[in-house]
């Protein structure tokens, strides 16, 4: 019987189901990408691959973001978010999370939140190991949303950043981060030239002719760069350049389906067509372009240019007012920018403030000695069981023993070792409490069965360790006991079960563990 390979992955170990979808997306595939996603995230679940599973789902909302399914696309982000939650793992995936949800809500108009989620990103990142393939990612989302709100700044540092992330110029992630990076100089550039600040616009577009003609001179193949390559000869003048890139890849990228890239082209052609007067092409242009655009903002850019190409080829009141409509229109937008800095800046401070009050709970809630919680954590975790999970209740043996004979500090040391192989054995759900001198708990999220093992593993693991590397003679046991909580028990009642067995444990020789 022929068996699926396991693969060794940070995502999971079927991962390669989840990156065929994300990278029908990424090339721009997204109906393909859906029924991949279908097929992907049905062997995960029956696998038991949750990690491969929720990567498959962000390629899905990637998908759905990029067809205008935004309400599709919001609801698979929430759920990410509450999966994030249970699953655990780097910062740095928090932080992409958070903002891919941020760049869904700006779309649907739902500012505040969106920005409060860039803003929580933002903080995540802030304290996340600044290398690696994890911080390229979530920088990158961090800087499309930023994209999304019109705040380019923001979004500039973000991709720099996200550059600056690879250590190997020739990393193929980091040319294709350069080249997003490029297009965002070129929506900027397009921003600045509707406001009418033409000299920063044309410095934008400057910037992108030198990096991207670098790129092609080093290799790079890319209809991205391309495409972006003919929009700034169009906007610079230089339009036979233009019209040869847009003759040789629009046909191709139409065939192909990559409309993101086809949209630009059309683009492209549409502004070397008006500077030539040739303006019912130009008109043609701009509306194909209009065609394929999805979200509001693509939208109000080809209307824009509609708008300015009907007053050279109709000139007159009626055009003109229709131009001066839209122009109010992108400048009131624009305006917006400002207020919305201002409430990044808040969201930000909101954000700081939060952490800063969780973490004087959690340091309320720790002990000084261990970094475990405390006696205070254990009261509020044993009143909020609900059901479901075990309590685990650990003691060291004859610990007034190795403090009497070998010294506080040796017992203090011997406390510390224990602490850290609780913690290791904490997913990330769970947690383990010093509670008294020599007194442990652990609230485990399994059942009694896999609790059990977990149990061994931690009294094996201590009753193998060499403590003559702490003191000669020195000698570790644990003695355990173990209840699971049943359906609406209070939790003292499964704090008194798990303690009986402790003491049943002690009772039968030490060094076991005893469960019901």
């Amino acid at each position: 019987m022929n068996r699926l390979p396991v693969l060794v992955s940070p995502y999971g170990p079927y991962a390669g189901l989840a990156l065929h979808v994300h990278d029908l997306t990424i090339r721009g595939h997204h109906t393909e990408t859906l029924l991949a996603a279908d097929e992907a995230e049905a062997i995960t679940l029956m696998l038991g691959d949750h990690r491969t599973h929720r990567v498959s789902r962000l390629g899905r909302m990637y998908a759905l973001r990029s067809l205008g399914r935004l309400d599709e696309a919001m609801r698979i982000a929430e759920d990410l978010i509450e999966d994030q939650k249970a699953l655990g793992g780097p910062k740095a995936t928090d932080a992409k999370i958070m903002a891919d949800a941020a760049e869904v809500l700006i779309h649907l108009g739902r500012i505040d939140e969106g920005l409060h989620y860039v803003a929580r990103a933002m903080a995540v990142l802030d304290v996340a190991p600044r290398k690696g393939l994890r911080y390229f990612s979530a920088m990158a989302s961090l800087a499309e949303a930023a994209r999304c709100a019109d705040l380019f700044e923001l979004a500039d540092d973000a991709m720099r950043r996200c550059i600056e992330s690879f250590e190997n110029p020739d990393d193929l992630y980091r040319s294709a981060a350069e080249l997003t990076h490029i297009e965002l100089w070129l929506e900027w550039s397009l921003r600045l030239d509707q406001v009418g600040r033409t000299e920063d616009a044309a410095n934008l577009v400057d910037k992108c002719v030198a990096v991207v003609e670098k790129l092609f001179g080093e290799g790079v193949d890319s209809p991205l760069g391309s495409a972006v390559l003919a929009v700034c000869y169009a906007k610079s003048g230089r339009t036979e350049e233009a019209f040869e890139l847009v003759g040789d890849l629009l046909p191709r990228m139409r065939e192909a389906g990559q409309s993101h890239e086809a949209r630009m082209l059309h683009l492209a052609n549409g502004v070397a067509l008006r500077s030539t007067g040739e303006w019912r092409a130009a008109r043609r242009e701009f509306r194909a372009a209009l065609e394929l655009s999805v979200l509001r903002s693509q939208k109000l850019l080809f209307q824009y240019e509609l708008a300015t190409t009907a007053v050279l080829e109709f000139p007159g009141e009626p055009t003109q007012a229709v131009l001066e409509s839209l122009r109010g229109h992108v400048e009131a937008l624009w305006q917006l920018r400002l207020d919305r800095r201002t409430m990044l800046r808040q969201a930000y401070r909101r954000v700081e403030l939060e952490a800063a009050r969780m973490s004087a709970d959690l340091a309320a809630a720790s002990d000084a000695l261990t970094g475990l919680g405390n006696r205070r954590m254990f009261d509020r975790r044993i009143n909020a069981v609900t059901g479901g999970g075990t309590l685990l209740l650990i003691d060291v043996d004859h610990f007034k023993h190795i403090n009497d004979h070998y010294s506080h500090g040796v017992g203090d040391r011997v406390l510390g070792e224990i602490a850290a192989v609780l913690r290791s054995h904490c997913r990330h759900d769970e947690v383990a409490i010093r509670f008294g001198g020599d007194e442990f708990a652990m609230f485990l999220s399994v059942g009694e069965t896999e609790a059990r093992e977990i149990a061994e593993r931690i009294r094996r693991v201590i009753l193998a360790r060499d403590w003559n590397t702490i003191v000669p003679g020195l000698t570790v046991t644990l003695s355990m006991g173990l209840a699971e909580c049943r359906s609406d028990e209070p939790g003292r009642e499964l704090y008194d079960r798990a303690d009986a067995n402790l003491y049943a444990a002690k009772r039968s020789g030490r060094n076991q563990l005893a469960a019901a």
